[in-house]
């Protein structure tokens, strides 16, 4: 997972190469807690990642955006009480990248140091 986290997302246009088969095996064991969904024949990486109250959650989700923001690559995001959905593939190719599985991974990091500061 670190590899992942501390790379930077690059640009995508509507040409940009999916992942392969074999490179999602490769990266699916370095974020292992997301679910690989299909969504009208569409791959995506799907988390959902649980909280006490809606205000982490909200949080949470406000975070998560800064954090899609700076990197210029944008989830789906559901934010409920208790709970945030996040969902990521790359909206110009209608597949996945490999930033799909970079941002998954800087959610993680995200999310764990969440936990960490929200419990001392």
């Amino acid at each position: 997972m670190a590899g992942l986290n501390n790379e930077k997302c690059e640009a995508c246009r509507r040409d940009s190469p999916s992942v392969t088969e074999e490179e999602v095996a490769q990266l699916k064991p370095e974020v292992p807690e997301w679910d690989l969904i299909y969504e009208n024949g569409i791959p995506k990486l799907d988390r959902v990642f649980k909280f006490k109250d809606f205000q982490r959650a909200l949080d949470f989700t406000n975070q998560l955006g800064a954090l899609a923001e700076d990197q210029g690559h944008h989830p789906r995001l559901i934010t409920e009480w208790g709970r945030v959905q996040v969902t990521w593939w790359t909206h110009k190719i209608r597949n996945l990248h490999r930033n799909d599985f970079v941002m998954a991974s800087k959610t993680d990091y995200v999310y764990q140091s969440y936990e960490t500061a929200t419990q001392e």
